[in-house]
């Protein structure tokens, strides 16, 4: 979408007070997908346009709406559209799954998805075609909450004009697209780590709301902000030109044989700077606050994101309120959503809005700019340079700066899960034979099943080794036990249910239950205030094994992927498909079971 803009602010305004009259409507709509030249970072490629745009244009509705996203696919290869975070009630066709809940939409084809509005929140959608997200295809879904659902911005004031302010803002919510940006498509990507045996682990420019540079950082830059833990990885190596972990570092890339000849252009070495859009925010003083949903649609990159000078309330996490918390910045994991509240109290001027990526990974970051708009239009920074939180690893500049802590925050209102959990699940992650290739339980998950008739459509057909079976109704515990050091934290994210975050630790995980750990080490748990989820982190395995514990209700059948988010390891195969509810399976509707082309047909 454009930078955003005062009349974009109205626009909005007026749309979602037109809605609260009109809860519960049909929306509908239409996004033509095209495969064309376009130069985000200022080189251009061919890319994914929705509607000749990248991110696609926002889709805006209230809780309770009933949506219909017709796709129109103009592409030369098949696609899928996936709707992150929603939770497909009642809906297991529309979740956009090749191989799971869908077949491919074909060149030359329409596909129409439906599916309910029943929670509010921010959520975005993106291909779930092969590696497709990393050629564009995103953009940004913003539920508005209805008036019966309680705020929690009361916890931040009592004061009546905060209050409302906070509330104006929150309406005008603007969505912040995060994302990272190669100068290889996903499918070159996938050849050349075929043909290398290595992990795809950097990328060439970093993007807010599709807007970006490729920046070439000097060598002396680079050491001088390679970190501790990066050091440790090197050795007495360095960075490359690109910021990049090098292709021959064992830590990295594990001790499996590699082809070092076939590395394409860009993938680890080989930077050349050049000049894309730039994105500025422009935001009112008069209002007194701004509200944006800062949303990762990465694909290997962990955002840190920080605006100069203005401290963020973070009030909701992938959709859901949570008790406010005042910090500096974020980090935006793979899949993550925030929303942020940001006041405007700072003399008018220009403020720079910080993007760095935080993995050990690379080196490598953006910025955009705030500006303060005012009665005599946008005014004149004077040469003053805004003071950062974070520099160019998404550090904290000084002591005192605060970087969100996800285990700390408490969700608005509390739930707690039930203790009554009838099936275990221990999910080993890791590599599988090759750097490239991952899995999430006992073998991979292979790119060809995405052409395989759907497990939805037939369950009985899946896969050994590929599929956990559940029954409805009853709650499951899922224990990822990441086996071995080095590997970085896996954002996953479980497709239809939110899940609650039971813990997380150190060491590999020995034992039956939750419940039997918890007799041994009772402080690696939360089942008072846990959070509640649709995409986490595991915890990083840098000296030893770790593991992450999360717990959930089935209560939609269907068959639904659960995966890491970075999107190299998924195309490498971590990912495994649940099977909900199988005993009550859904009946599919025809125009699902056997999809017209409707264009050609």
């Amino acid at each position: 979408m454009q930078a955003s803009t005062s009349w974009t602010r109205l626009l909005v305004l007026f749309l979602l007070t037109q809605w609260t009259c009109a809860a519960g409507r049909l929306l509908h709509f239409e996004v033509t997908l095209t495969w064309e030249d376009h130069a985000p970072a200022g080189t251009a490629r061919k890319m994914i346009l929705m509607n000749k745009q990248s991110p696609g244009p926002t889709l805006y509705m209230r809780q309770g709406d009933e949506v219909e996203f017709l796709v129109t696919n103009e592409l030369p290869f098949a696609t899928t559209v996936h709707f992150h975070g929603i939770d497909q009630q009642g809906t297991p066709w529309s979740d956009g799954v090749p191989g799971l809940s869908q077949t491919p939409i074909q060149p030359g084809c329409q596909f129409i998805y439906r599916w309910t509005a029943f929670d509010y929140g921010t959520y975005f959608y993106h291909a779930h075609s092969r590696g497709q997200i990393e050629d564009g295809l995103y953009g940004a879904i913003y539920i508005r909450p209805d008036d019966s659902v309680e705020r929690p911005f009361h916890l931040i004031t009592n004061d009546s004009a905060q209050l409302s302010a906070m509330a104006k803002a929150e309406e005008a919510t603007q969505p912040v697209m995060l994302s990272d940006w190669r100068q290889l498509t996903s499918e070159q990507i996938w050849d050349a780590e075929e043909a290398t045996g290595l992990d795809a682990l950097c990328v060439n420019a970093l993007l807010v709301n599709g807007k970006g540079s490729i920046t070439c950082l000097s060598q002396q830059t680079l050491d001088e902000y390679t970190t501790a833990a990066q050091r440790l990885v090197l050795g007495n190596t360095s960075l490359t030109d690109i910021g990049c972990i090098p292709p021959s570092n064992v830590y990295a890339q594990g001790d499996y044989p590699h082809n070092y000849s076939a590395i394409q252009p860009s993938m680890y070495y080989g930077c050349t700077p050049s000049q894309g859009l730039y994105e500025t925010f422009e935001v009112d003083p008069s209002i007194g606050y701004a509200s944006y949903d800062l949303i990762s649609a990465a694909g290997v990159s962990a955002p840190t994101y920080s605006i100069d000078e203005h401290p963020m309330w973070v009030y909701a996490i992938d959709g859901r309120y949570i008790e406010p918390t005042l910090v500096d910045a974020v980090t935006v994991y793979n899949g993550y959503r925030y929303s942020v509240l940001v006041r405007l109290d700072k003399p008018a001027g220009d403020y720079t809005v910080r993007v760095a990526n935080s993995g050990l990974n690379q080196i490598i970051n953006t910025t955009a700019t705030m500006s303060y708009m005012t009665a005599a239009g946008r005014p004149s920074s004077g040469g003053r340079q805004s003071e950062p939180f974070v520099n160019l690893v998404g550090a904290g500049v000084t002591n005192t700066t605060t970087i969100l802590e996800d285990a700390a925050t408490v969700p608005f209102p509390v739930q707690v899960p039930s203790s009554d959990v009838a099936q275990t699940v221990v999910l080993t992650v890791g590599h599988w034979n090759a750097s490239y290739r991952w899995q999430m339980g006992n073998t991979s998950f292979p790119l060809a099943l995405e052409d395989d008739k759907p497990l939805l459509f037939d369950p009985a057909s899946a896969p050994t080794g590929l599929t956990v079976h559940t029954v409805n109704g009853t709650w499951v515990d899922v224990i990822f036990n990441i086996d071995k050091a080095i590997q970085p934290p896996h954002p996953v994210h479980k497709h239809s249910n939110k899940y609650f975050v039971l813990g997380e630790g150190s060491g590999a995980w020995n034992y039956s239950s939750v419940a039997e750990a918890m007799q041994y080490i009772p402080d690696s748990f939360n089942l008072v205030t846990p959070q509640i989820r649709d995409s986490y982190i595991t915890p990083p395995a840098a000296t030893g094994p770790t593991w992450l514990a999360i717990r959930y209700q089935v209560v939609n059948p269907g068959a639904f992927l659960m995966h890491c988010h970075i999107q190299v390891h998924l195309s490498g195969g971590m990912a495994v498909a649940m099977l909900d509810g199988e005993e009550v399976w859904p009946k599919i509707p025809e125009e699902y079971r056997r999809p017209k082309c409707r264009i050609t047909e």
